[in-house]
């Protein structure tokens, strides 16, 4: 009887030089392929507020994704390995709506050892406390400083 081959795990988690945790590709990770689900429990936007309260946190961390305008997804409780992707300003994955799912895809090809990272594009707020909250750590020669959207520029007058 033929035994079926088993493949070598996509990912691993290990120490990031980004933040915390990471998630590093244990094998080549082509253009375009599907890499994990980003799981967890759906709440309300409210209920994500409610649970991760920036003002009292030194530094911005929650595993909040979200969905639509009515749902987010809590990767901390029922979640998965998809919570530790990182945030990056040049980054290697992006994260697709698939209905009501949303997966992480490699963008790019990604070798054995680097840290998979998707841009998390958080809305852009001119409030000093936010931009000091939602600073960015990716190192990358692209990076915005922050995990926010870049500012948006003002549209000059005719």
């Amino acid at each position: 009887m033929a035994r079926k081959r088993r493949r070598a795990p996509l990912y691993e988690l290990r120490k990031s030089r980004i933040q915390g945790r990471g998630v590093f590709a244990a094998r080549r990770i082509r253009p375009g392929q599907r890499i994990i689900e980003y799981a967890g429990e759906r709440i309300s936007p409210d209920e994500g507020d409610r649970r991760y309260e920036d003002e009292k946190m030194k530094r911005h961390h929650t595993f909040l994704f979200s969905l639509d305008k009515n749902t987010v997804i809590d990767g901390n409780r029922q979640g998965n390995d998809a919570r530790y992707i990182n945030h990056s300003c040049d980054p290697n994955c992006e994260a697709v709506t698939v209905g009501k799912k949303i997966f992480i895809y490699a963008k790019k090809n990604i070798q054995p050892g680097v840290e998979l990272a998707y841009d998390y594009r958080y809305e852009w707020s001119d409030d000093k406390r936010d931009i000091a909250l939602y600073r960015c750590e990716c190192g990358s020669a692209r990076c915005r400083g922050t995990i926010m959207k870049s500012k948006p520029r003002k549209r000059r007058k005719r």
